[in-house]
């Protein structure tokens, strides 16, 4: 009873003016999170490496730093996610012919199978996000959450 009574208590408090659109980003994204870990890691993965496996598919022949500024993490970071990637078979690197100091990154046909092996049960986690939404709600959703990407700037690929 304590549990649905803290539940109802939350809701009310969610739909309080107080509380703030950039609280409940992150809270969808601690929840996203959570739940993407949970499905990549039989797989071998972590969200943050899904995430950037799931860039190089989009945007194949991105450098470290753009892969990185793409996947919301560090250089540093990303550095190590390569060296675990390439390690395991998933990514390749290649010399950037225009710039022999850096090296330019994507998919393995093996990368490109853990993807796609993940698909349905990451496809799944938005399905439950959404599940009590319209269609329309949902593109609206869609549309303003990309509204507010664009508006804030941030990364170029998408």
């Amino acid at each position: 009873m304590t549990e649905l009574l803290a539940s109802e208590a939350e809701e009310v408090a969610f739909r309080s003016p107080d509380i703030t659109l950039l609280y409940l980003i992150k809270q969808v994204e601690l929840a996203v999170r959570s739940h993407l870990d949970d499905a990549v890691r039989n797989a071998g993965l972590t969200a943050v490496q899904y995430t950037a496996l799931t860039v190089l598919e989009r945007h194949p022949h991105l450098t470290s730093a753009e892969l990185a500024r793409n996947s919301f993490v560090r250089a540093q970071t990303m550095a190590q996610m390569i060296t675990v990637l390439d390690g395991r078979g998933l990514i390749l690197r290649r010399r950037d012919p225009n710039s022999h100091r850096q090296y330019l990154l994507s998919l393995t046909v093996k990368g490109q199978g853990v993807l796609d092996s993940l698909r349905t049960v990451v496809h799944g986690i938005e399905a439950q996000m959404i599940a009590d939404m319209t269609e329309s709600q949902a593109r609206q959703l869609r549309e303003a959450l990309y509204s507010c990407r664009v508006t804030l700037g941030g990364v170029h690929a998408t």
